[in-house]
């Protein structure tokens, strides 16, 4: 993911989050709209969430490129995407509803995890019609609140149908973010009460990450988070974890494709604290580790 070409001017766009975030436990949600006509080209840098963004605007709309494909409209984001731009030109300005599932309710919400993980598809590709449907609905609110509602019920009514992950990778994945992604596997699975072997591959099938591969991710995140914040890159390596600064760029490298420096100056991560004023609960299962309970 390259650093942008032609970033959005941040004070041209409207920038709405709902009036009472965390109704959906697992869900953050905001709205993006363009205050007049521009062209836009951005990097997405990866974020421990799977991405849902809703083509809002009229004429052509959103344009993505992944991996060298590119595509229009609605878009789903699995985790670790890699290389995807999103941009495009609307006579009235883009307009986009960007969502952000935590990936323990990305199979309910969309479908197997193994799917959507590093992959990008079109919101039809998932939905189906149902997706032309929510577009339509979407397009017709009369406000951002409503949206929000909207959007909300959808999703609900699909999270209320499907099965929900195990309790213990459920636990596993709130200590990664937690530890901001700095607990060793073994210990992941010491804390949780199975074996490693075990919690590998049922992390595998429900996350679509391994825990080693979503430890990464998290404690990229957190890293890009504090590099955006103007923190020194060998700051941010010794904060987040990293053995050296050779290392943090090693793994932004991974995860971007760019640098540090780039990093610190995305469009993406800067409107972070705007968009997404909270972080959203993880849902489902208790909040602390499972352990196994000795018999007695």
């Amino acid at each position: 993911m390259k650093s942008a070409e032609s970033p959005p001017d941040w004070t041209s766009v409207e920038i709405a989050v709902p009036r009472q975030p965390g109704r959906l436990p697992g869900v953050g949600m905001a709205g993006f709209r363009q205050c007049a006509p521009a062209h836009v080209d951005i990097a997405m840098v990866a974020h421990p969430s799977v991405t849902l963004l809703v083509d809002l605007s009229d004429g052509d709309g959103l344009v993505r490129d992944a991996h060298g494909r590119r595509g229009r409209g609605s878009t789903v984001a699995g985790l670790a995407p890699g290389d995807l731009r999103l941009g495009g030109r609307a006579a009235k300005g883009l307009a986009c509803l960007q969502i952000r599932l935590s990936p323990l309710l990305a199979a309910a919400a969309f479908g197997a995890p193994t799917d959507l993980s590093g992959t990008v598809l079109s919101l039809e590709d998932v939905w189906g019609r149902d997706a032309e449907r929510a577009e339509e609905r979407l397009r017709a609110a009369a406000s951002w609140d409503e949206r929000f509602t909207i959007a909300a019920d959808a999703l609900g009514r699909r999270m209320n149908t499907r099965p929900s992950p195990d309790p213990e990778v459920a636990a596993a994945w709130r200590l990664l973010l937690t530890s901001r992604g700095r607990i060793r596997v073994d210990s992941l699975a010491n804390e949780v009460g199975w074996s490693r072997k075990r919690l590998w591959s049922r992390f595998r099938s429900q996350i679509g990450l391994t825990p080693k591969h979503a430890a990464r991710l998290v404690r990229f995140d957190h890293a890009a988070h504090l590099l955006a914040a103007g923190n020194a890159a060998a700051t941010v390596a010794a904060a987040s974890g990293y053995t050296d600064q050779a290392h943090l760029h090693r793994e932004v490298k991974a995860f971007t494709g760019t640098t540090p420096t780039a990093v610190a100056a995305a469009p993406w991560v800067a409107i972070d604290d705007i968009a997404w004023p909270t972080p959203f609960a993880d849902p489902t299962s208790p909040t602390t580790p499972i352990r196994p309970v000795p018999a007695r």
